[in-house]
């Protein structure tokens, strides 16, 4: 399997090592994973990860603490 094409957020500032970055697999599957725990991979759906977008966009998750 060829590796995947990691892209940062536009958000990032530059080579901050704290970026999110998005991937798609082969088949199509969308990957995330945060740059300073890059091993660590969540594989999700196009239609959550719109959700997800649409959430942070929309300022829904601000202040949320994990």
């Amino acid at each position: 399997m060829p590796p995947l094409r990691w892209r940062k957020s536009s958000f990032s500032a530059g080579d901050a090592p704290n970026c999110v970055e998005l991937a798609v697999s082969p088949v199509g599957a969308p990957r995330l994973r945060e740059s300073t725990d890059p091993a660590t991979v969540i594989t999700t759906t196009r239609p959550a990860l719109r959700a997800l977008l649409s959430s942070v966009k929309a300022g829904r998750l601000d202040g949320v603490r994990g």
